[in-house]
């Protein structure tokens, strides 16, 4: 009798555990594959929407740095995240003359300059075809240019900073004391990047 008990009480116990495995939901997850590339057009024509591209931007690092060379990061970097890929700093450099935390542009040179090299040697250095790059010039830098002297500069700097660079050289217009005038002066002896 006993056993008959048990035996009973333990067909009820799967019958009740049976029945509440029953009434739960149950969810099948599928997994389609697909032999097309992420960020492709499917074969309908439509963009796949679960596709995320990322911009990508090229920089190129030089000087004092272990590995100069182009770099691919992504878009919004920072200075000291495309020194970190040249493989670092070398004992020579100078840190103290680069913005590490600068926001890197497509296309813009990273040169590092070693320890007693001049500033203006730098400055010089990442000056192209003589034009003064807006997103790297110092305000000295700056006030060689015509109809920009010391307030100017300074407000150029804080524009940039404050605005993460220049994107092109129409941006200085934006900058409250550079007009048309000023600005058709000066167009032809800066640059972006």
């Amino acid at each position: 009798m006993k056993k008959k008990i048990i035996y009973i009480m333990m067909l009820l116990m799967f019958a009740v555990i049976g029945g509440c495995q029953t009434n739960k939901e149950q969810t099948i997850l599928l997994e389609e594959t697909s032999n097309e590339i992420p960020g492709r057009e499917s074969e309908i024509g439509e963009p796949e929407e679960h596709s995320t591209v990322e911009n990508v931007i090229y920089v190129q690092v030089s000087g004092a740095v272990k590995n100069p060379g182009v770099y691919e990061l992504k878009e919004g970097s920072r200075m000291f995240q495309a020194v970190e890929l040249a493989g670092g700093l070398i004992e020579l450099a100078d840190a103290k003359l680069l913005n590490q935390a600068e926001i890197l542009r497509d296309g813009q040179m990273v040169y590092v300059p070693s320890i007693g090299e001049q500033e203006s040697q730098a400055a010089e250095y990442q000056q192209k075809d003589g034009r003064i790059d807006l997103n790297t010039a110092t305000e000295k830098e700056l006030m060689t240019l015509p109809g920009i002297g010391a307030a100017r500069a300074k407000s150029i700097l804080e524009w940039r900073e404050k605005n993460g660079g220049f994107q092109q050289i129409e941006d200085l217009k934006k900058i409250e004391g550079i007009k048309d005038g000023v600005f058709s002066k000066i167009k032809d002896s800066v640059r972006v990047g």
